[in-house]
């Protein structure tokens, strides 16, 4: 039998202290390892915002680890909004 995985995309925007504690780097060591696609950047206000898709478990999981962040980290709160499939290829830290 072949199971097929559910696509998933959502954005998250990340409160806390997260910017300066490696928050970005984490997030993209662990997209690679799950093969989560999307992006992650430093918005102007103090948050990082996340774009992730791929497979609907693998998003779940990568929510949840940005619920958590890096060891330096401390996340006040995680905003998740649904997106759009855009079939994005890789993952990405940008910087403005």
């Amino acid at each position: 039998m072949i199971t097929i995985a559910m696509k998933k995309s959502v954005r998250l925007y990340i409160k806390g202290v997260v910017q300066g504690v490696f928050f970005r780097a984490f997030v993209k060591d662990n997209a690679e390892r799950l093969d989560v696609r999307g992006f992650t950047r430093n918005l102007e206000d103090g948050r990082v915002e996340v774009f992730l898709e791929g497979d609907s478990d693998k998003v779940n999981e990568m929510i949840e680890l940005c619920r958590h962040g890096p060891k330096h980290s401390q996340i006040k709160d995680v905003e998740v909004i649904p997106e759009k499939f855009q079939g994005l290829k890789g993952f990405k830290v940008l910087h403005f």
